[in-house]
């Protein structure tokens, strides 16, 4: 019986070859209504409600022509996403969930990050016709007069030094994300486009903060080295205390989208949209007043940042240069009093 078993299946096998085998599609679980609201954050790092508002933005660049092969519905390719911000590297992890193959995740995760890229005219920019409100906040922090920002490199692995410049609402106003983890504060700031417009006197007389790895200038302010004095000390603290805004606002990012620094192993532009996108969505928290997943990766976390701290660049710049004159300015007629 065995054998006429196995002559029958011989039997099929040669008939059904060049044949196309029956595609098999897995099951796709419709997480937004299965999950509750805590659950749902949890895992996807978002409200639903955050998920309805990026939906509005960008569904329609994920539509797709057909239904054919059981396309992902715009819905499914934002959480699968979002899913793959929190995971990691663990790509397999959003496979088994979704249902779809490593191939189409990737493909996925490629899309939908360069449609929240996208957005960045919109949500990753200077309100340069009015700062007023920018520079009252940041004033509000610590007292610190005229300046608009704080700005500082951070890692995304593996490995991206990423630029950014944020305000007093833990918020990006730009974002560099090109330039490799060797790459040099200073460098990647001299040749990005913020430097070019604050050579330029776009902000009038108005500054950015940054700590001393950096030139000072007349629109970068810098804390001083080795400062004596009840006014000099003054304005070290202040500023010191006014800059950590840059340091907190990745602190939360990364905490949100554990992916920055967990690491991603996919194609360097898709790498460099992510950080982009998340740093939109970061924005878009922000403004939505969204809190933070409760989780237990901050212990991870705290390790990756802290080696991260290890690595901080030890070059000290003159601060003394002709090009302190807004710094002395405020030591001067503002700090001495």
């Amino acid at each position: 019986m065995n054998n006429l078993n196995n002559l029958i299946e011989f039997i099929d096998d040669v008939n059904n070859v060049g044949r196309r085998r029956p595609q098999q599609y897995k099951d796709r679980p419709n997480y937004y209504d299965i999950l509750g609201d805590d659950e749902f954050i949890y895992r996807f790092r978002l409200s639903k409600n955050c998920v309805d508002y990026l939906l509005t933005l960008i569904a329609e660049k994920l539509e797709t022509a057909t239904d054919r092969n059981m396309a992902l519905a715009p819905m499914n390719q934002v959480l699968l996403t979002l899913r793959f911000y929190a995971l990691g590297t663990m790509r397999m992890s959003v496979v088994d969930m979704f249902g779809v193959s490593v191939s189409s995740a990737s493909r996925t995760i490629k899309n939908v990050s360069y449609a929240i890229a996208g957005l960045s005219g919109s949500f990753l920019k200077i309100p340069t016709n009015d700062l007023v409100e920018t520079k009252m906040n940041m004033f509000k922090i610590a007292r610190f007069h005229l300046v608009f920002g704080a700005i500082d490199c951070t890692h995304v692995y593996f490995s991206l030094n990423v630029q950014a410049l944020v305000n007093a609402d833990l918020k990006f106003m730009d974002i560099v994300a090109r330039w490799p983890g060797s790459a040099h504060d200073c460098n990647i700031f001299r040749n990005s486009r913020l430097y070019a417009r604050l050579e330029s006197g776009e902000f009038n007389n108005n500054a950015i903060l940054e700590d001393s790895g950096y030139a000072l200038k007349s629109y970068m302010l810098t804390p001083i080295l080795n400062p004596v004095g009840r006014i000099k000390m003054l304005y070290n603290e202040s500023q010191i205390r006014t800059r950590n805004i840059i340091e907190r606002c990745f602190g939360v990012w990364k905490r949100r989208f554990p992916v920055l620094s967990l690491g991603m192993r996919l194609q360097l532009k898709t790498v460099q949209a992510i950080i982009v996108a998340t740093a939109i969505l970061h924005n878009i928290c922000r403004d939505m007043n969204e809190d933070l997943p409760e989780d237990n990766s901050d212990d991870v976390l705290n390790q990756l940042n802290e080696a991260e701290d290890m690595t901080e660049t030890v070059h000290r710049h003159d601060d003394n240069g002709e090009d302190s004159i807004t710094r002395k300015s405020l030591l001067n007629n503002y700090f001495a009093r």
